[in-house]
């Protein structure tokens, strides 16, 4: 409760909050319909699916660590929210009007890429405005931000629901959120801070582009990056296979996975708002490896209770695993280039192209050799590994 206050009574985390929750609204307004409006709306083949989602995610890597690296050289962020919103803008009145398939690649190949990039800023200017404050407060002011992206999907995701069962047409969507878009531009352009008056102190990197790229790529870096991509490879699997595994299981309905997601999601935000009082106690990594085991369990135990009234327990595990993992995860990978916020933030949009990639591997592997069950257990493990080895690089460092 203190750090929700905290946010609540200063004007610019209550802007960022406020931003972080908007952009939430994009996501758990696609995420769950993306495939079903690329295939089934649009008409795309399931092979320009998949290929669009790797031209997507490649998008967002190279957009983030793009902006991340540009922010740090020049006084650009307030612009670069603008542009990240904008995009969104223009992606959602070029598929209302255009309503066709080259409109929908174009918007979620490219332009909404460009838009994910407001997630990263908005983590930085955080860092940056409570690099002053202890460690303890920091991390407990970021896991609130990163807990209020998560509303949206335990409010708006059940609401546009009601309406598709209702009738209401899916591309509805787009001209909503267009609308929606246009208020998100105005509380950037009244809200955010211009930089010369920024209440934050945003010294610049002085490096290259490619010398930027280069601290990026680091060895340090780079194996913090692919075990923290191992540890959050499971929520990218389970968004695969909760479905999959629901569908396979006697007596289980789309309807079940809708529940089971919302339920989880409202948990997962109680425990993200606690996190600022844990890392009073114990330390980070000790809570990120707390929830990396409560998600192995999750994983372990779906394909074996799937079909059981056991499985609704299972929102408890996944819930907390989600929660300590989310919640300071970013904080983790920022203090990895503690001095240069912008691409510390885009670090974020590397550990989920790690993530992303290792998950698909694991489901096609898995799946390809006995079926979901094994994919959820090879995730279990990832995940653990992941875990492991974070813990014993920080005890290297420290030795």
């Amino acid at each position: 409760m203190r750090h929700i206050l905290t946010i609540w009574r200063d004007p610019t985390l209550r802007m960022i909050g406020l931003a972080t929750m908007m952009f939430g609204v994009f996501a758990a307004s696609f995420e769950p319909y993306k495939s079903l409006l690329g295939i089934r709306v649009f008409g795309l083949s399931d092979g320009a699916y998949a290929a669009l989602l790797l031209v997507s995610l490649m998008m967002s890597v190279i957009a983030a660590v793009g902006v991340g690296i540009i922010t740090d050289q020049t006084p650009s962020r307030r612009l670069m929210a603008l542009l990240a919103v904008a995009g969104a803008t223009v992606a959602m009145a070029l598929v209302w009007i255009g309503d066709s398939a080259t409109t929908f690649v174009l918007a979620h190949a490219v332009l909404l890429p460009l838009t994910a990039t407001i997630m990263g800023q908005l983590f930085a200017i955080t860092r940056l405005y409570t690099a002053g404050r202890p460690e303890a407060e920091r991390d407990g002011v970021t896991s609130v931000i990163r807990a209020l992206f998560a509303v949206p999907f335990a409010i708006v995701l059940p609401i546009w629901g009601i309406l598709f069962d209702r009738g209401v047409e899916i591309t509805t969507l787009y001209p909503v959120l267009f609308l929606f878009s246009l208020i998100y531009i105005g509380l950037i352009w009244l809200r955010w801070p211009k930089d010369a008056d920024a209440p934050w102190d945003d010294t610049k990197s002085g490096l290259g582009f490619f010398a930027s790229l280069q601290e990026l790529l680091a060895g340090r870096i780079v194996w913090r990056i692919l075990w923290m991509g191992a540890v959050h490879s499971g929520s990218t699997l389970m968004a695969v296979l909760l479905a999959l595994v629901f569908a396979q299981a006697e007596g289980r309905s789309a309807g079940d996975v809708g529940i089971f997601f919302g339920v989880f999601v409202a948990l997962e935000i109680v425990v993200m708002l606690s996190v600022g009082y844990l890392v009073i106690y114990l330390r980070r990594l000790h809570i990120i490896f707390a929830g990396a085991a409560f998600y192995a369990l999750f994983m372990l135990l779906l394909p074996v209770l799937a079909d059981t009234a056991a499985v609704w327990f299972l929102v408890v595990p996944i819930a907390i695993g989600g929660g300590l993992i989310y919640g300071l995860s970013i904080s983790y990978l920022q203090d990895l280039l503690d001095a240069r916020a912008g691409a510390g933030a885009s670090l974020v949009a590397l550990q989920r192209l790690v993530s992303e990639g290792m998950a698909a591997a694991i489901f096609a592997v898995g799946a390809a050799i006995s079926g979901y069950a094994l994919a959820a257990f090879m995730g279990a493990g990832a995940i653990m590994v992941g875990a492991v080895m974070l813990l014993y690089l920080d005890r290297a460092d420290r030795a």
